[in-house]
């Protein structure tokens, strides 16, 4: 069996905007609890007065270690136990939801370990994993154990949860929302469904709550589809690049009609190409910016097929620049203390994202489906400048057949400078301006 290497190189939402906080790091004692390494007395109806946070490692397969991070709520004005808790997961996949998603979007502190102005903290508690095995400081011992598919990460996000909620009596009945971003929206989708059952059948005690999809890649071929028609309706395309956009978007339909999902996924990678040469390198994340040159990744897919190379530098690579990479593998290495000697953070991103070829390009609408048939609130939310996931191929997706009954459940919509939200039931819809 080969080793694997670990060294290559809604309405919530509106709650949580615009909020700040002034936090500071503590140092933590920390014990082992079985496969699960928690701080002492994680197990309590309050935290330590003075630990604010926990973390640790789940081995939720043989050879899969998943790590968890949880920041308990810093409200002024309530305790942790008045506000929910929120799961966040990062999107790639091999993107790392306690690097990226914590030090440069929604945690307490920034890159530089100051306090961030706008962190979610006061709002709620929050827990990022490093999802699926691999991303972050997440590992496997073995090749093998890497997920190849949703179903894999979704039980094994299951078996963390579970493991979660049994050690952390203090948040079975808190509201537990999973917040998402980008290919995170696709994993979120599925976790949330097979949580969502979990609760029903007594297996995990939680008060889920919802879920919030962020510029979330549950039905990629919608994306694909509107690339072309939106970069031409803000001239970012003219008349030929628009053609040459939409024959390989034609491509990758066909390839999905057939269940060519390798092939799809190949086809999209030539879609983003043709877009980047058209464009002059528009930037897949901001329209209005232009994508800036990456390193070239020194890792095992040097030796694959090009594609995935250039789909991880445009997707995964940017979540893990060396700044972020200097930080985690350094400060925080040193004050979490359990991280393996030979486990580097993001290390196994671009193995984690070569086995998820063939999943990229499946769609997860029914899964959206059937969380609202069984009453889950469901919010979907994208930022304005998007491209990956744009707005418009968001609409295709809530307009196609297999998702009629969606728009019918947010048939209201409200309107602001900075935020358009449709629905006030179980789902709901949100455009975010600049």
């Amino acid at each position: 069996m080969e080793l694997a290497p670990r060294n290559c190189p809604v309405p919530l939402l509106l709650l949580l905007l615009g909020l700040s906080t002034e936090w500071y790091l503590r140092k933590e004692k920390v014990s082992q609890l079985g496969s699960c390494y928690v701080s002492k007395g994680a197990v309590i109806s309050q935290p330590p007065e003075d630990s604010k946070e926990v973390w640790g490692y789940v081995t939720v397969r043989k050879d899969a270690h998943m790590f968890w991070w949880l920041y308990y709520a810093t409200s002024s004005h309530k305790n942790f136990s008045e506000l929910p808790l929120i799961m966040w997961l990062q999107g790639g996949p091999g993107g790392s939801s306690t690097g990226f998603g914590n030090f440069e979007e929604i945690g307490p502190l920034d890159r530089n370990l100051q306090p961030r102005n706008t962190t979610w903290l006061q709002s709620a508690s929050l827990l990022f994993v490093d999802n699926p095995v691999g991303a972050g400081f997440s590992y496997v011992n073995k090749t093998d154990a890497y997920a190849r598919d949703l179903a894999t990460v979704v039980s094994d996000m299951i078996f963390l949860l579970k493991s979660f909620f049994d050690f952390h009596k203090e948040f079975e009945r808190i509201p537990f929302y999973i917040f998402s971003e980008s290919y995170g929206g696709k994993m979120a989708a599925g976790i949330a469904l097979e949580l969502y059952k979990a609760v029903q059948q007594k297996t995990i005690q939680c008060n889920f709550a919802g879920v919030a999809l962020g510029d979330a890649w549950i039905s990629p071929i919608d994306s694909v589809l509107s690339w072309g028609p939106y970069l031409y309706s803000v001239s970012l395309l003219d008349d030929q690049g628009l053609a040459e956009v939409s024959n390989v978007a034609e491509e990758v339909l066909d390839a999905l009609s057939k269940e060519l999902y390798q092939e799809a996924t190949r086809l999209w990678e030539k879609a983003e190409m043709v877009i980047e040469q058209n464009t002059d390198g528009v930037n897949f994340y901001n329209i209005l910016t232009k994508s800036s040159s990456v390193s070239r990744v020194v890792s095992n897919l040097e030796f694959t097929q090009k594609h995935l190379v250039h789909l991880f530098q445009r997707h995964v690579r940017q979540l893990q620049q060396d700044p972020l990479s200097q930080l985690m593998n350094g400060p925080i290495r040193k004050k979490l203390r359990i991280i393996p000697e030979d486990c580097i953070w993001g290390g196994q991103a671009p193995i984690v994202f070569l086995n998820m070829e063939g999943d990229f390009m499946k769609p997860v609408i029914s899964i959206v489906d059937e969380l609202l048939e069984a009453g889950v609130s469901v919010t979907v939310y994208n930022g304005q400048l998007d491209l990956i996931v744009d707005t418009m191929g968001r609409n295709r997706s809530e307009g196609s057949e297999e998702a009629v009954s969606w728009m019918e459940l947010a048939p209201c919509s409200g309107e602001g400078s900075d935020i358009d939200v449709a629905g006030g039931g179980p789902f709901s819809v949100t455009c975010i301006h600049l």
